[in-house]
This record gives C-alpha cells, structure tokens and sequence, in this order.
C-alpha cells in the first residue's frame, strides 16, 4: 500500500516537473528574444549615449571604439554562438578601421549581417549607395533618438 502512494506521489510530482519544465522553457524564450546589437563609434560620449539609449529599450549592448575592435567581438559572439541581431557602425574612424570595411570583413564571416551605418557626412558614397553595398540602414549624425530607433527597429524587423 505504501507504494502505491509513493507512486501517486511521483506521478503528481512527474506532472509539477512537466508544469515547471514548461515554465523555464517559455523564460528561456522570452530571454531568447532580447536584441543584441553592437555599436561603434570612436566618440565616447556618442557611444555611452547610444548605447544607453538601446539598453532602455530592452537591448542587450556591446561596444567598441574602432572597426578591429568591433570585428573581433563580432567573430567572438558568432563562435559563441550568440550573434548580434544589428551592428552600427561609424563610417569615419581617423586612423583605425572604420565601419565600412568593419562591415566587410563582418559580412565576410556573416554573410547575413545586419548594418546600420552612422556619419555626418551624408555626402558619402557609402551613405548614398548603401543599399547597393548591401548595408541594411544608414543613421545619419547627430542622431536624432526617435530616427534612430525608427532605423534599429526597421532593420531588425526585416
């Protein structure tokens, strides 16, 4: 008799596991769809404002202040196995890599990388021909908080 109350017991227990397996699975999800994206800009205050900017809104943020420096995290997080859903990149980098050719050796690991392109400069080639180079977006400086989500949240939804 005794068993077969120990049986119940491990049935209604089976059934809370199944309930608290199901729970866990729908939290791991729900973590699951936080947005990476990485940002670099080789100006400190833009790149603390904007990242702090996209971590109100629910992104997770990585940074970096040159191009190399950006590649090396993009390659890491993809090794990982945690790549970024959209990288944003400042074309214009004296001395060290700039975005474009950041872009290019990401998209040479990733062919699917989402870029968003940032300069003051909207003269640029890379600005004007974007979509050609297959850049995904362009964030025009100084940015304006609602353009710039605006693009984020486009380039993420398609």
């Amino acid at each position: 008799m005794q068993d077969l109350h120990t049986e119940q017991n491990l049935s209604g227990g089976s059934s809370i596991n199944a309930a608290c397996d199901a729970v866990a699975e729908k939290a791991v999800a729900a973590a699951e769809k936080v947005r990476r994206i990485l940002i670099m800009d080789d100006e400190e205050p833009i790149l603390e404002l904007t990242a702090r900017l996209l971590k109100s809104r629910g992104f997770e943020v990585e940074t970096a202040m040159d191009g190399a420096v950006a590649v090396k995290k993009y390659q890491a997080a993809l090794a990982a196995g945690r790549r970024f859903d959209a990288v944003i990149l400042d074309l214009t980098v004296p001395l060290k890599m700039g975005g474009f050719e950041a872009f290019n050796e990401m998209k040479a690991a990733d062919p699917g990388v989402k870029a968003i392109v940032s300069s003051g400069y909207s003269h640029e080639p890379v600005i004007l021909n974007y979509k050609d180079l297959g850049i995904a977006g362009v964030a025009p400086k100084p940015y304006r908080v609602s353009e710039l989500l605006n693009t984020v949240d486009s380039v993420l939804n398609h």
